[in-house]
């Protein structure tokens, strides 16, 4: 399979190198200012399932995409989401398969609507990653999960052959046939872990030296209840789970969010939170997740204000 990955950046960079690693036919699909850094460093892994380095990995612009390839994977930042469909666009031909690894769910709608439902996947990523000041990917754990699958919950002839070609990489992959409702848990905990975290401007630990792990269980099931009205209740197993990170005493645990917001980054506020709010019965009952939504916007337009006023 010839597989085009978005970007190579933390995701797509740890991702796309492992499946370099593993001797599969991987194109990065670059910018110019990471093509530079990627033509001086080469691509760099550093992770404790082990280190890898190429010198020259394949790579292509925008502007250059030759021909269809049979898988992208797309791994952006929400908010990056409609310029970077404009850069892949030539890559998706008849029968490419688009594997999008975002949190949330809407970007499943803006792929459908460019490219059409079926030529879409659904997937997710258990990962802490990211690219330090040269450019290499830092993975930070033992997590470095990879889940797709037919939206649908078929086993198409194209998941047969993705999962010939991730058995060989050097990650965890699963192809399921409950990728809506994995996607979903996931969100319930990224919402809700994003929400106390970035309310709070503290880890885990803090929150529960405070005495408020009762407002993060309230957050959890208040995001919990939204998916059960949309037809996805997180099963027990998911619960108990995220129950359990956002309640685990002394967890330095932040979501990436917070830290986008610690260094004064944009943030998928929209995308993770609102989003999900709206598909609740009453996104305007003041709730805890409408608080958590109006300080994540509050931060945005302070960081809008800001670079105006700088330009």
């Amino acid at each position: 399979m010839r597989f085009l990955v978005v970007g190579a950046g933390a995701l797509g960079g740890y991702y796309g190198g492992r499946l370099l690693e593993a001797g599969e036919d991987v194109t990065f699909l670059l910018r110019p200012r990471r093509a530079a850094q990627l033509a001086r460093t080469g691509l760099v892994i550093k992770s404790p399932k082990g280190d890898y380095k190429l010198a020259s990995p394949p790579s292509v612009q925008a502007d250059a995409i030759g021909s269809p390839y049979d898988v992208v994977i797309v791994g952006c930042k929400a908010y990056d989401l409609a310029e970077t469909i404009d850069s892949f666009a030539p890559a998706v031909g008849p029968k490419t398969a688009i594997l999008p690894v975002l949190n949330g769910m809407h970007h499943l709608d803006d792929l459908a609507a460019r490219f059409g439902k079926e030529r879409v996947l659904g997937g997710l990523c258990m990962i802490s990653a990211v690219l330090d000041d040269e450019g290499t990917v830092m993975h930070l754990s033992d997590l470095h999960g990879l889940t797709y699958g037919e939206q649908d919950g078929s086993r198409s002839a194209r998941i047969e052959a993705l999962e010939a070609a991730f058995a060989k990489a050097n990650f965890d992959a699963n192809s399921s046939q409950n990728i809506l409702h994995d996607m979903w848990e996931k969100w319930v905990f990224i919402a809700s872990a994003a929400s106390m975290t970035c309310l709070m401007r503290a880890p885990v630990g803090d929150i529960v030296q405070s005495g408020a792990t009762d407002v993060a269980i309230g957050m959890f099931d208040e995001c919990a209840a939204i998916a059960a009205h949309n037809g996805f209740a997180p099963r027990p197993q998911a619960i108990e789970r995220g129950h359990a990170i956002l309640t685990a005493a002394g967890s330095p645990m932040t979501a990436s969010m917070a830290k986008d917001i610690e260094r004064g980054a944009p943030i998928e506020a929209d995308h993770i939170v609102g989003d999900l709010l709206r598909r609740g019965p009453d996104a305007k009952r003041l709730s805890l997740l409408r608080v958590a939504l109006a300080h994540l916007q509050t931060y945005e337009a302070k960081r809008a204000r800001e670079a105006k006023a700088k330009a």
